[in-house]
């Protein structure tokens, strides 16, 4: 899911793996859009096992990803769709027009991760 600080040239990506059954969010990363950050999310999962990624079709799972372990389409990731939805409704500063809106990428993560932490794992951070 992409968002921006100040303007378009300055995305933000947040990068979050559910689990497939649950929907529970596993892990997240709030970065840019390189397989640096892909690879930041990969090492959170790695206490997880998990063998099976479901994606859309980024070079990044291409390159990191046996393929054997990767399906690549729309049919498993409604859930992550889902959560998206719920993110820019409830985070203003991620809805397409508004008047709400972050000038350091900063305090944009920080909104963000809170509310992860918060409405996901039930942390009072």
């Amino acid at each position: 899911m992409w968002s921006y600080v100040g303007s378009k040239q300055q995305q933000r990506w947040l990068w979050h793996a559910i689990d497939h059954h649950t929907g529970e969010v596993l892990a997240y990363v709030l970065s840019n859009h390189q397989d640096s950050a892909f690879l930041q999310l990969k090492a959170l999962l790695e206490p997880f096992g998990i063998m099976q990624f479901y994606t859309d079709a980024w070079g990044a799972y291409e390159r990191h990803l046996d393929p054997a372990f990767h399906t690549v389409g729309k049919v498993n990731t409604q859930r992550i769709e889902r959560k998206h939805l719920t993110l820019r409704t409830r985070i203003k500063r991620l809805a397409r027009k508004t008047i709400c809106f972050s000038k350091s990428i900063g305090l944009h993560d920080v909104v963000i991760g809170l509310f992860i932490n918060r409405y996901e794992f039930g942390l009072n951070v």
